[in-house]
């Protein structure tokens, strides 16, 4: 697992547009152009990976969507990348009767199965382009890749594999089946393109276990096949340089409920908590609300923006496990510090402008004329500074609007110490009741997160006492009939999660921030820094990595794929702490797990840890996907 699993995956996709042939490197030769046809999903993965600048240089001149109206181009070839679905195969059928291209380079996201492709076939004879389509390839990368260490199944669709989907109570086990499927067909593609074979740890009696089963099923089908095996020869050359195999640990959501309606306060996970952000992009709505228009006219249109965050951003690889104020502080440095460096180029341009009749002059403007050569030679790269600069100033302002307006920073306090177990400072009625501190799904949040974490359950009479609160405040309670049944129906009633002694230390005022110059007031924030510690999918985590005993884990069965007969019992176990590890949470996961394992693997040193999840939600989502469930 050397290369990450982002750059692996996008050295597959550059293989894929060079039509299946390595790129090369230094040829100063033009590319092949040609056209590219993608579908939703196709689209998806591409784009958190490949930007159009770099499919341009890869001879991208025209990228389409498979199902919209295209024009033939008979002199280019095509290449398509799009799942194998039944109306993708019947389009694809059409071109080829319509003759669209010159030739067609098919690549499917996942395998595509016997009778399709001899529908194509067929097609392909019908329409007598059979020597046009020159190559049909699986690719197996039908997942996301949206961090050099984080992934997910998909974002078309997520819907059928939602914690809702797997979490119904009148789920037929034909469904349950085919949600399994699909996961674990993306998990397959996961493991083919990072080149490793991992043992497969999952607790009983869950999704996660259904998984666990049909994934080592499925991966040892394909080992045992030793001719079409996916795991052998060239493709496995390029990703084994360590020779120990990474540790898969397969979660289910339900094994902790509080971490995906926490409120947050680090960087990334608060972005994706109060903005709308997906596949690395943050949607924003500008120029809300900031003068009124005249009466009668018509109200001002906002425009949406859009952000891309992506690897090539250094601020935003440093900061986006940050927590917030200091990210607000980091925000401030670089814009002072690229205020000062644009005041120079200005000063430089008022000397330049001077005429030269006093010597003074003459002899400034030698030198000034060097120092101008390298301020322009900067430009690029200053007005690229300046873009970055202004993307996080712009993002950080939303989110403190956020914090401040619905008071984000008490409910991260005293949620940390519900967690936490330690003692609380107000009573929960305080915060529920009280008008400015958030809004209704905001106080839903809290209260669920405290019915889930209390060891014992709130007796009926507080019970109602909450609900009568929450009620009037405008929450919609269906969300907790659906934790009532939850909880009453784990295991865990007995043995509470245990978060971990988090504890957060406000530490003062902001030093910097609170300047009058700066462009975040921060005024009633409070300042809180995180100390580490680790949530409960890191924990197992980390009993499986490390080898440790641990009444939580000890059961968890074992998979080793690679072993062709004998039973679980028999099967011999690795004994040794593992250094890579792939932890993956059936149900949906969070970014705030996905920085605390990210925390974790930093603390360790030499190990990976790569976090996965069926779908990436917010609290907000995860509320719906509950009520939803509620309300039956």
């Amino acid at each position: 697992m050397a290369a990450s699993v982002r750059e692996k995956q996008t050295v597959a996709l550059k293989r894929m547009l060079n039509f299946n042939a390595p790129p090369l490197k230094n040829t100063t030769a033009e590319p092949v152009w040609k056209v590219l046809i993608y579908d939703r999903f196709g689209q998806d993965i591409i784009s958190p990976l490949l930007s159009v600048k770099e499919l341009r240089d890869m001879g991208i001149t025209l990228h389409l969507l498979l199902h919209s109206d295209r024009d033939p181009i008979p002199d280019v070839p095509a290449v398509y990348f799009v799942m194998p679905t039944e109306e993708n195969i019947d389009r694809i059928c059409q071109d080829l009767r319509n003759q669209l291209y010159e030739s067609y380079y098919l690549n499917f996201i996942s395998a595509i199965s016997r009778s399709k492709l001899e529908d194509i076939a067929s097609a392909a004879l019908a329409a007598n382009a059979v020597t046009q389509v020159t190559k049909v390839f699986d690719q197996y990368l039908n997942f996301i890749t949206l961090e050099d260490d984080m992934f997910i199944l998909c974002h078309q669709n997520k819907e059928l594999i939602s914690y809702h989907a797997i979490n119904r109570a009148d789920i037929q086990d034909t469904d349950m089946e085919s949600i399994m499927d699909t996961i674990v067909d993306s998990l397959f593609c996961f493991f083919v393109t990072l080149g490793a074979v991992p043992i497969i740890r999952c607790p009983r009696g869950n999704a996660a276990e259904m998984v666990a089963e049909k994934l080592d099923k499925k991966l040892r089908e394909n080992l045992r096949d030793a001719r079409n095996s996916l795991f052998t020869g060239d493709n496995m050359a390029a990703g084994q340089f360590s020779f120990q195999r990474p540790l898969f640990v397969l979660a289910d959501r339900n094994v902790d409920m509080a971490t995906p309606l926490h409120h947050t306060w680090t960087y990334q996970a608060l972005i994706h908590d109060v903005l709308d952000f997906h596949l690395n992009r943050v949607m924003m709505e500008e120029g809300a609300g900031a003068e009124p228009s005249p009466a009668g006219a018509r109200p001002k249109k906002k425009s949406r923006r859009t952000y891309d965050l992506t690897a090539a951003d250094r601020f935003w690889q440093k900061h986006k496990g940050s927590p917030f104020p200091e990210v607000a502080e980091s925000v401030q440095e670089q814009l002072d510090r690229y205020r000062a460096q644009e005041d120079e180029v200005k000063r430089l341009k008022s000397i330049m402008g001077l005429e030269g009749e006093d010597e003074g002059a003459i002899s400034m403007l030698s030198d000034n004329t060097a120092k101008l050569t390298s301020a322009v030679s900067s430009l690029p790269e200053l007005l690229e500074k300046k873009r970055l600069i202004d993307l996080h100033t712009n993002v950080a302002t939303a989110i403190l609007d956020h914090i401040k307006s619905r008071k984000l920073d008490v409910y991260f306090e005293y949620e940390e110490k519900l967690m936490s177990k330690s003692t609380l400072d107000k009573s929960l009625l305080d915060i529920i009741s009280d008008p400015d501190a958030g809004t209704p799904e905001d106080k839903m949040r809290l209260f669920l997160i405290y019915y889930i974490t209390a060891q014992l359950v709130p007796s009926e009479s507080d019970l109602e006492q909450y609900k009568t609160a929450l009620l009037d405040t405008g929450c919609d309670l269906s969300p907790l009939n659906y934790i009532k049944q939850w909880k009453a129906f784990t295991k865990m009633a007995a043995t509470p999660a245990n978060y971990g002694n988090s504890g957060v230390k406000p530490m003062g005022l902001f030093s910097r921030v609170m300047n009058t110059g700066s462009q975040f007031v921060m005024e009633g924030v409070k300042n809180l820094v995180l100390k580490q510690h680790n949530i409960p999918v890191t924990r197992i985590l980390d009993n499986l990595m490390e080898m440790k005993s641990h009444p939580e884990t000890d059961d968890y069965r074992y998979f080793d794929p690679k072993m062709l007969r004998g039973s679980e019992s028999s099967i011999p176990r690795n004994k040794n702490p593992f250094q890579e590890a792939v932890v993956f949470v059936v149900g949906g996961g969070n970014y705030i797990e996905y920085q605390n394992l990210v925390d974790y693997a930093k603390s360790k040193q030499g190990k990976k840890v790569i976090y996965g999840c069926s779908e990436l939600f917010n609290a907000a989502q995860f509320i719906k996907q509950l009520s939803q469930l509620g309300q039956k």
